[in-house]
């Protein structure tokens, strides 16, 4: 992720104990982040055995409203 360039807030002994960022590079990070999340969700999907579905029934599956 290059172009961020943080800037730290310092205690009175020089440690780092936060981070500014501009808004714009937040965002980044947080849609970076969101992205990761997703291909771990995948990549920990793709591990489990499954059977085969058709396209619709998936679909309709996840548009389904949850049953509590």
């Amino acid at each position: 992720m290059s172009g961020i360039h943080p800037e730290y807030v310092v205690d009175d002994k020089n440690r780092r104990k936060a981070v500014l960022l501009p808004l714009s590079q937040w965002k980044r990070v947080m849609e970076e982040l969101e992205e990761l999340e997703d291909i771990r969700a995948y990549d920990k999907a793709k591990l489990r055995p499954s059977d085969p579905i058709k396209f619709d029934d998936a679909v309709r599956e996840i548009e389904a409203p949850e049953q509590g």
